[in-house]
């Protein structure tokens, strides 16, 4: 599609769109509470009973969120909010009618809690309604935490430092939360910062909130949220924080016999320049407590995505987002590029950060010395990223990038970015606007060095639809970035109807349909069509108890300009190909102590067929502690130019003594790399912010000579690591 097709499609319809909008909702319909401030100490045991918590502001109730607005619920819940100069503490009072069906699945940090009686809180402390920390508890006391960077835009991969606890009742349960101000950015002296308060009852799905009850609103959604005032009086005391660790390793190579051991340390220190802005300064970084990536069964020509799980990168990472709607096609500042090379580990000697916020700006500066390894050498990295927030709609943005991971050339990028958005189109639905562009320079080779898109979005209950075109320059190269198809050009489309039965007898079965079309067309830049595919949903449906059904048919296209080997030893020509791919799913509800998952895609697949089995299974003991799951994908094919089988099974174990001390084991066998990886891990978090890490790392492989079984597994590599992690702040 040419570019200026582009702009005769979008421009009217953003025109017509913004015509319907209409103010935003007056902020004296938000409801407010004050922060108490306790007369004597809090003891975080999940036991509301200290004299201090009849000094609090207090929440009376939620109200229903979904299914109904509104509506009558049983689960009454009571909110209390104190704050003094040092932390945010909250307490929450859960009644429930059947306390012997509370549900609990995990007691691991950041563990799914999809189905697990929860509360959770969301704080905009900069007071932009649009980013924000995000803190759930569920009935065991586990904690999961993150960083929103958006309305529908969230991850869960930030660890901050808090604590909290949880304890049944005869009539419910009970939590607190205890949020220290120096794990937080905020605006100082701020009179109140934007908060929302969610519950979740797992076995009817049944939502409460404080506000922003419209089947629209998500808690995620910092333009519906309320106001906590009292917190002007916060401190970050010096605003400085030392983190060191102490390490030991040792290494076998089971095949060659060889050994090594060692003893290493480095730290972290971070200061708050502001109470909104800190630096954080790395040296000797180690990341050896991370969390192995899950492996991942690759059909297609273009590499994959694995996220970012590492501490350093992730603390502060909602500053580096860029654009609306680019996903994992385009990512300008990936730092997965860092420390990482062609799977090979790069240690990274030194590296600075800026993050935060100054009035209405967003900042967001790294720079990274990267060591040498292998045929890499030592280079310095760097990415800067501003944004303006020009009114309480438009965000203005742009992002800088500088080296090469690989060190072999130079690279840079530059790009600029703006995002509209409102929840009060048509009234009280959500619409976003974004367009974005970008330029990479340095040796990047001939072409075009250039990349913009556009997007217009409407993210609602009963509508959900979604309009995008993106270009990427065949020469946009960003070296500290994620692009996996440069050279294109796309045109994506989303359309979801979700309406949710009210009467009749499917009612009382089905909690809502989705009737899902989505289009997606990618060409070159010649304008040669590389794919395209249509995605439908003539069947999806969610059940009252949370169980799924869903299937689905999807026609594609592909031209293969060059022959793609998309299993050992099995090359596809090059060429055009059609082909319809099906899929049948049915998921058990989370909310029940046994899950079971099943999917199947079949059908055409490059001349040939192929079906692909995702089946999974997993247990949680009622009390949450002990967790077994089994995943398993077997992928079948049947090509012309040969059959063949790729195989993933991922078994995992999680046993929680408490939620401070958990112990895992993830196992992977693949059979592309014939490989079998344990990762087991102890996690003892001695006090908030001090950790105790015990990890073990085994590899056996499957020996490639023809014949080989099973039982011919072999042991190649032993790792043993301990780590303890302690934070200081004076």
């Amino acid at each position: 599609m040419r570019r200026d097709a582009a702009h005769w499609i979008f421009f009217p319809i953003a025109a017509a769109l913004l015509a319907f909008w209409r103010p935003a909702v007056a902020a004296d319909s938000a409801p407010r509470v004050t922060a108490g401030r306790p007369t004597g100490p809090v003891r975080v045991d999940g036991l509301l009973d200290e004299p201090a918590w009849r000094d609090a502001g207090v929440i009376t109730d939620l109200t229903q969120q979904s299914p109904k607005p509104g509506g009558p619920t049983p689960y009454h819940t009571e909110i209390r909010v104190l704050a003094d100069a040092n932390t945010i503490y909250l307490g929450f009072t859960c009644v429930d009618p059947e306390p012997a069906t509370i549900a609990v699945h995990t007691m691991q940090r950041d563990g799914d809690m999809t189905g697990d009686d929860s509360i959770a809180t969301v704080l905009d402390t900069f007071g932009d309604r649009t980013t924000a920390y995000y803190f759930r508890v569920n009935a065991a006391g586990a904690r999961q935490d993150g960083l929103i960077t958006g309305p529908d835009s969230y991850s869960l991969d930030w660890d901050g430092i808090w604590d909290a606890a949880a304890r049944r009742t005869p009539t419910g349960w009970t939590a607190e939360i205890a949020i220290p101000a120096r794990t937080l950015r905020f605006t100082a002296d701020a009179p109140a910062w934007g908060v929302n308060f969610e519950r979740y009852v797992p076995r009817d799905r049944t939502t409460l909130r404080w506000f922003g009850i419209t089947l629209d609103s998500l808690f995620s959604d910092m333009r519906r949220a309320g106001e906590v005032s009292g917190v002007g009086g916060l401190q970050q005391g010096r605003g400085l924080s030392v983190v060191p660790y102490l390490l030991g390793r040792s290494d076998r190579d089971l095949l060659a016999g060889a050994s090594s051991s060692k003893a290493d340390g480095g730290f972290d220190v971070s200061y708050n320049l502001t109470a909104q802005l800190s630096t954080v300064l790395t040296i000797n970084t180690d990341f050896a407590e991370t969390e192995a990536d899950t492996r991942q069964v690759n059909l297609t020509r273009f590499e994959l995505f694995f996220p970012e799980k590492r501490a350093f990168f992730l603390d502060g990472s909602n500053q580096f987002d860029f654009g609306l709607g680019l996903g994992r096609d385009f990512i300008p500042f990936f730092s997965r590029r860092i420390g990482l090379y062609q799977d090979q580990k790069i240690p990274i000697d030194a590296g600075i950060k800026l993050v935060g916020r100054q009035s209405p700006w967003g900042i967001g500066v790294l720079a990274v010395r990267q060591g040498s390894a292998g045929e890499v050498k030592t280079t310095d990295l760097f990415v800067g990223r501003f944004t303006y927030d020009a009114d309480e709609h438009l965000r203005l943005g742009i992002i800088a990038t500088d080296g090469d991971p690989s060190a072999r050339s130079t690279n840079r990028l530059v790009g600029l970015d703006a995002i509209w958005r409102t929840s009060t189109f048509l009234r009280d639905k959500n619409l976003q606007i974004g367009a974005w562009a970008a330029r990479t320079d340095g040796a990047v080779g001939p072409g075009k060095r250039t990349g913009w898109g556009v997007k217009v979005d409407y993210p609602n209950d009963l509508w959900d639809v979604a309009l995008t075109l993106k270009e990427f320059g065949d020469a946009l190269d960003p070296a500290l970035g994620f692009l996996p198809r440069p050279g294109t050009r796309w045109l994506q489309y989303y359309g979801a109807y979700q309406p949710r039965p009210q009467e009749g007898w499917w009612a009382t079965w089905i909690r809502q349909f989705f009737f899902e079309t989505e289009l997606e067309v990618v060409q070159g830049l010649d304008p040669q069509t590389q794919s395209w595919f249509v995605f439908t949903a003539p069947f999806n449906v969610r059940t009252q108890s949370g169980e799924h059904l869903e299937a689905n048919w999807s026609p594609q296209f592909e031209h293969l300009s060059e022959p793609f080997e998309v299993s050992r030893g099995v090359i596809i020509p090059s060429g055009d190909y059609h082909f319809s791919r099906y899929r049948i799913e049915l998921n058990s509800s989370l909310y029940r102590p046994w899950q079971l998952s099943g999917r199947v895609w079949f059908g055409g697949f490059y001349g040939g067929r192929l079906e692909q089995w995702n089946t999974s299974v997993a247990y949680t003991t009622p009390s949450g502690r002990l967790q077994v799951s089994l995943t398993a994908e077997n992928d079948f094919g049947h090509l012309p130019q040969g059959n063949f089988a790729i195989r993933l099974w991922q078994f995992k174990t999680v046993y929680g003594f408490t939620p401070d001390l958990v112990l895992s084991t993830y196992a992977q066998y693949d059979s592309n790399s014939s490989n079998l990886g344990a990762n087991t891990r102890l996690r003892w978090t001695i006090l908030p912010g001090t950790d105790l890490y015990i990890v073990w790392n085994h590899g056996w492989e499957h020996p490639l000579e023809e014949g080989e079984r099973w039982t011919a597994l072999r042991p190649v590599e032993d790792q043993a690591i301990v780590k303890l992690r302690y934070t200081w702040r004076p």
